[in-house]
């Protein structure tokens, strides 16, 4: 006898919703995303992030030393964007990885004495960097970079946004590379139109890992303020930053956006929350006691950060809200506290010393 034949069984019917997805899953192609300064605490922060996203098939780290999240997602490249082959070395990568999102994050989060070499990094750099992507056809970039490149004026208003012009001193390094790293980016804009540039103004980061130039001035005991002023303040909590940062990389924004934390403080209680004392110089000396603190590496930053401690450089973050889907979790003051918290425990050597 005949055994019946066997149908085989009909797949389950998909929901509009189930087959959409089905469909889109199918038709994605893997994101590949590289990111530069990939050593560095966004760098390897944001690696590390990526490294559990679904979405992101496979990440190229470059910088000169090892990434420490590197994952299974995670190839590593020694690369030196001072070198004058760089921008060859960057397209060469680009192409062969086949990279859709470059987040370029090989920044100096403090000033250094090393000027030549921060330009050459930055500067000179991010040119090496914005030339390869347009070689390579990448096609996003996502530029780090800084609110307080607005610089600090009495005439700024109570919150800046990204209309207004950048008016940090171009005679300190340390903005104008950064400056000249934005100019960079929106150079590959123009001359590649269909490329998707995101600049990331952020304010200073503060928490328990990073260190940065106010992070070093709010390392030591006595800090020096400006006498006669208090300015008010913003900060990011760096949990807040790798996210604005991760969010940058999987959803499309073009443009320019402010990613700070809600709220502000007076400078005054920054450095009363972080149990330092403050030692006010007369204002006409700011300048002149900083000069000479930093030629001996006394202070954190040179003497043109002098005027952030008498006018304020406040962003505003309504755009990230709205064009990104950005909204911290952290406020000015929790970011400030997280710090403190973790300082405490350097100051009695129960904690090593944080990185950039």
């Amino acid at each position: 006898m005949k055994r019946p034949r066997r149908v085989p069984a009909s797949p389950p019917a998909l929901g509009p919703a189930q087959a959409s997805r089905s469909i889109q899953t199918r038709r994605t192609p893997t994101r590949v995303v590289a990111v530069t300064g990939a050593a560095s605490f966004l760098g390897a922060s944001l690696i590390g992030s990526l490294e559990e996203d679904e979405r992101i098939g496979r990440i190229v780290a470059l910088d000169v030393t090892a990434t420490p999240n590197a994952g299974k997602k995670t190839r590593s490249y020694d690369v030196d964007l001072t070198q004058p082959a760089a921008e060859a070395r960057v397209a060469e990568i680009l192409s062969a990885e086949r990279v859709d999102t470059l987040a370029h994050l090989a920044f100096l989060a403090s000033p250094t004495h090393a000027t030549a070499w921060a330009h050459e990094l930055e500067s000179l750099g991010t040119m090496h960097v914005t030339v390869a992507a347009r070689h390579a056809q990448v096609r996003k970039l996502v530029l780090w970079s800084h609110t307080w490149l607005y610089g600090a004026h009495p005439s700024n208003p109570n919150f800046l946004t990204e209309k207004h012009p950048l008016r940090a001193p171009l005679t300190e390094p340390y903005f104008a590379d950064k400056i000249e790293a934005e100019d960079q980016a929106r150079k590959l804009n123009e001359r590649s139109p269909g490329a998707i540039v995101t600049i990331l103004r952020a304010a200073p980061i503060l928490g328990p890992n990073v260190r940065n130039a106010f992070t070093r001035y709010l390392a030591h005991r006595f800090v020096p303020t400006a006498m006669g002023f208090d300015p008010l303040v913003q900060f990011l909590h760096e949990v807040d930053a790798i996210a604005a940062l991760h969010l940058a990389v999987v959803r499309d924004a073009r443009g320019t956006f402010n990613i700070v934390g809600d709220g502000v403080l007076p400078l005054s209680t920054v450095i009363k929350l972080a149990g330092r004392v403050a030692v006010p110089i007369p204002h006409p000396l700011t300048e002149l006691v900083g000069a000479a603190g930093w030629a001996v590496q006394l202070v954190a930053a040179p003497a043109s950060f002098a005027k952030y401690l008498r006018f304020l450089c406040v962003a505003d973050g309504q755009k990230a809200r709205e064009a990104m889907g950005f909204r911290p979790a952290y406020t000015s003051r929790e970011a400030v506290l997280d710090f403190v918290s973790a300082q405490r425990l350097r100051d009695v050597r129960l904690l090593s010393e944080n990185r950039a």
